[in-house]
């Protein structure tokens, strides 16, 4: 098992919310499981494994930011002195000890600082040396930002570290790489390190960035405005430090005869975990959940289970928290688990009551769908389809209190009656409100208590 230092130990749980009750006939199980982590501290001192430790000093963390210097970034010339500056912000937040590179991204990627293939350690004096390199920095080229993921790998794979965390900027397309290009580099990337990836003014594609962010299990967002990424840059890089507990897996066992229908985040954005998964064992495989601080964050499991007769019980699956053994080898670390069952009944009260949490995130996962299909039908001209899926959405979001999602919404319609659904869609919308809620529509909201 993987031996943890006393100090800043986390502790996690597992908490399971389903009605386990099902009619004669009944198959389908589902449960809304909640894990926590908490007690790691506030400083962001990620664990280090013992067989990891070498000595007081060792970095916990790397990060690399990779920077877009596209020649489009010039356009306007205050986006580039902007993401400078975000990035300046960005490093001033590395906590010491911290390994660290910066890369410039174009149509080929570039080391910044501190170069020749090496990390720098975060302190006073190379947080000074990386913001003037920063500064040195000028717009011009193309975009190929798989070459960017690939550079940020081998300079973190060098790093034996817990946390490996990238944070990635861009501006345009990634038009001088094709899609195949950016996809081999994304599943070369998955599971080596998280990164969380923003796209800067109206001009890059949602799908590139989001995509990019779900591969790699970070976070996705626009900054509209340039003048807002130093203080999103400094959150992130805040957020990036808060990280104790890396390659934490969400383990599910299924006794025989058990499918699985899906295993999903749902809180606080929507992932699909279901194609992610790897075996490791009989009837057990391990859905990846990244990085971990001081927080809590649902899953939505379902699974489909043979069928019995009346009276009858069943454990339908177990969900733990796992953390690999370093050494590769081993047993994992079991850090928590929880149970979800399966009980036929007659009582048609009972087996007709739907749990609260389960009806709450249903209902956040059609919410960012029929978002994504409103706005993809309106993008085609179908624009009574996407009147009826955005309607659609108007209601899931004001039947579930997702009030942010419900103020994008309002950008792109007007809302008649957000009860019943009755949108009108705007004949002109802006191209920022249109790609914010694009990009945040998987962003959901907790149950309400």
């Amino acid at each position: 098992m993987a031996n943890f230092s006393k100090s800043h130990v986390p502790q996690f749980s597992v908490d399971v919310y389903q009605n386990e009750y099902l009619p004669e006939g009944g198959r389908e199980v589902n449960a809304i499981v909640t894990v926590t982590s908490t007690g790691g501290g506030t400083s962001g001192a990620a664990y280090i494994p013992a067989g990891q430790r070498q000595g007081q000093g060792v970095p916990s963390a790397a990060v690399v930011i990779m920077v877009d210097c596209s020649g489009s970034m010039e356009y306007p010339p205050t986006k580039m002195r902007n993401a400078r500056e975000a990035t300046a912000a960005a490093v001033d937040t590395l906590r010491d000890g911290v390994a660290f590179a910066v890369v410039s991204g174009t149509h080929v990627a570039k080391e910044v600082y501190p170069g020749n293939g090496r990390l720098a350690t975060a302190n006073e004096v190379t947080r000074a040396q990386a913001k003037e390199a920063l500064y040195r920095l000028s717009a011009g080229g193309g975009t190929a930002i798989g070459t960017w993921l690939r550079l940020a790998d081998r300079l973190l794979g060098q790093a034996e570290v817990p946390i490996r965390h990238g944070i990635l900027l861009t501006d345009g397309r990634n038009e001088h790489e094709t899609p195949k290009d950016l996809q081999a580099a994304l599943e070369a990337c998955a599971g080596r390190f998280t990164c969380d990836a923003r796209g800067v003014g109206t001009d890059w594609e949602v799908k590139e960035v989001t995509g990019i962010a779900s591969a790699l299990l970070g976070t996705a967002d626009i900054v509209a405005d340039p003048s807002g990424l130093s203080a999103d840059f400094t959150q992130m890089m805040e957020s990036a430090m808060g990280k104790e507990v890396a390659d934490v897996a969400l383990r599910l066992w299924t006794p025989v005869g058990v499918e699985i229908r899906f295993v999903k985040q749902v809180a606080p954005a929507v992932e699909d975990l279901t194609g992610r998964r790897t075996e490791v064992g009989p009837r057990a495989g391990d859905y990846p959940t990244g990085s971990w601080g001081d927080e809590s964050r649902d899953y939505h499991v379902c699974v489909r289970v043979p069928e019995v007769g009346i009276g009858q019980e069943m454990l339908a699956a177990r969900v733990s928290l796992v953390l690999p053994d370093p050494s590769g080898g081993g047993t994992p670390q079991t850090l928590s688990q929880g149970l979800v069952r399966a009980v036929w009944t007659d009582d048609m009260v009972a087996s007709t009551s739907i749990n609260p949490q389960v009806a709450h995130y249903t209902g956040q996962a059609e919410l960012a769908q029929v978002i994504q299909q409103g706005l993809d039908a309106r993008k085609s001209g179908d624009f009574d389809g996407a009147t009826a899926k955005l309607g659609r959405a108007v209601q899931l979001a004001a039947a579930s209190g997702n009030a942010d999602t419900a103020k994008l919404l309002s950008k792109v319609v007007d809302v008649v009656d957000a009860t019943t659904g009755t949108v009108r869609l705007k004949a002109k919308v802006a191209e920022a409100d249109e790609m914010t809620l694009e990009t945040r529509s998987t962003k959901t909201v907790r149950v309400k208590k």
